[in-house]
This record gives structure tokens, C-alpha cells and sequence, in this order.
């Protein structure tokens, strides 16, 4: 498992055993705002406050490259096809996305629609696609490589979205909104299921993540009085919930080979495992 944090630090702990942290990898001036894997695990990229995007093995812990564009980055994103393994999107504070090809370092493509900076990336349609989510409280779809949306979805009654997650299936985008409520939207031709609002937690102006359950049966998010909420998917209602940090809970996630616990980070400096 990964994390990063205000610190500037990203470690890898150990999920079993000791539950022990693995390596520190140290090499950001200021706090990590994302991480994520490749697909294999073997690398993982990190987006910081410095400016900068870095590239890191995961088993030696060195840098391997590292990319700017003197601009804060949002969130990053790997393309999920294991071929296109050296493309990754990144979501910047000055309202672009940026794509890069890891191998020679430059700039392939800039998506430049937003009116505000862009919180989410999330790949959809068998990866042919993106959608992206941004402070102006629009959703635009992506098709990749083309640097004008497909579609744009803004209404006056929506909010910023700071957080997406796109289900097992892939058939649906849950998307945590401002107003306290996580609405779904269908991949398909990403229209608002609106039959399917998630309520009861209160994430006004803090970015909690939601999750989907591996097998699309619950929902989950963090909220900002630190409980954490499990959502039925079939009803709507709250299954659990339970205080899980002192802080705000900001983070949550599944364990993808065991599905009835998960994963928790909050303000307090914690990471809890819960069964």
C-alpha cells in the first residue's frame, strides 16, 4: 500500500504481517497531493505542491524521471492499457490536463476547456475516453489524444467535484459532490442517474474520497467529522457508519483481494485497516 501525505514524504507499508513501513521515498520539496500505480506496481508516479511530477521505482526507491510544467499538478493519472503504459494525464491548477510520453519526457497533448483547476481524471469506455472534473463544477469528456471535449456537462445546480471513482463494472461514475451527496453518473453517455443520490455525510469543503466495493454491492466515503460511511448500492441507504479518525476522514479504500475490509487516512496523521 501506498501513501503520501503533507509531509512530503510517500512510503509503502506492509498490508500483512507487521504492517511495517517498507521505504520512505523522500524527494518532494513540498506536500504530495497524488499518487498512483502502474499497472504492474513497478513504478508509481507523484504529483506534488513543488510544481513537480515525479516518476519513482517502487522497488529501489530512485527517481527515475521527472516532469514540470511550473504549474501545481491536481491529480495524475498512468493510461490504464498496458501498452500505453508510458502516456499519463495530469490535471493541473491552471485549468489544463496535460499528457505526457514518459519515455522521451515531452508534452503529447493539452487539454485546455476548464474554467477552473481540474480535480479528477478518470478513464472510461474501455480506456478511449477520460472524463475530467474541476473546480468550475463542470464534467467534460475526453476522447483521448483530442484536445476538445466530446461533452460537457455543467448545471446551476451542481457543485465542485473533488473526488471520482468509476465502479468494477465500469458501468458507473460515482462522483462526491459539494453539497454533501455523492451523485452516479452512467458511463455510457454519462448521463446523472438520478435515482441514485448517496447522502448522511458532510464533505462541504474538504475533498473526501469515495470508492466503490470490488464487487459494486457498497459505497463508501469519508466525511469531514472523521466518520467513515458505507452506502448500500441497491437502496441507497447507509449501511455503517463508524468514527474512524479524529480529524477529517479524508481517504477510504477497498482491499481488492479482501472485500470486507478497508482502508482509511484522515487528518490526524493515521492509516487504519477495519474488517
Amino acid at each position: 500500500m501506498l501513501s503520501c501525505g503533507m509531509d512530503s514524504k510517500i512510503k509503502l507499508w506492509e498490508l500483512y504481517g507487521k504492517r511495517r513501513c517498507i521505504r520512505t521515498y523522500s524527494g518532494h520539496a513540498k506536500a504530495v497531493r497524488d499518487i498512483v500505480f502502474s499497472n504492474d506496481g513497478s513504478k508509481f508516479l507523484s504529483a506534488s505542491y513543488d510544481r513537480m511530477i515525479k516518476l519513482w521505482d517502487t522497488e529501489t526507491g530512485a527517481c527515475l524521471s521527472r516532469f514540470t510544467t511550473k504549474k501545481i499538478p491536481y491529480c495524475v493519472q498512468f493510461h490504464p492499457d498496458d501498452d500505453k503504459q508510458n502516456f499519463f494525464v495530469s490535471g493541473m491548477a491552471d485549468k489544463k490536463i496535460v499528457g505526457w510520453d514518459i519515455s522521451s519526457g515531452e508534452i503529447t497533448q493539452e487539454y485546455d476547456r476548464h474554467l477552473g483547476a481540474v480535480n479528477t481524471i478518470t478513464f472510461i469506455e474501455r480506456n478511449i475516453s477520460f472524463v475530467s472534473t474541476s473546480d468550475d463544477k463542470s464534467l467534460r469528456v475526453w476522447d483521448w489524444d483530442i484536445p476538445v471535449d466530446r461533452k460537457h456537462i455543467a448545471d446551476p445546480s451542481m457543485h465542485a467535484i473533488p473526488s471520482c471513482s468509476l465502479s468494477a463494472s465500469g458501468k458507473w461514475l460515482a462522483c462526491q459532490s459539494m453539497d454533501n451527496k455523492i451523485s452516479i453518473f452512467a458511463t455510457q453517455k454519462l448521463r446523472l442517474n438520478r435515482k441514485k443520490v448517496f447522502k448522511g455525510h458532510m464533505v462541504a469543503g474538504y475533498a473526501c474520497q469515495c470508492n466503490f466495493s470490488p464487487d459494486n454491492s457498497y459505497l463508501i466515503s469519508g466525511d469531514a467529522d472523521g466518520r467513515c460511511f458505507i452506502w448500500d448500492w441497491k437502496t441507497t441507504k447507509v449501511y455503517k457508519r463508524f468514527k474512524a479518525h479524529d480529524g477529517v476522514c479524508i481517504g477510504c479504500a477497498w482491499l481488492p483481494h479482501e472485500t470486507s475490509k478497508i482502508v482509511t487516512c484522515g487528518w490526524d496523521g493515521k492509516i487504519k485497516l477495519w474488517d
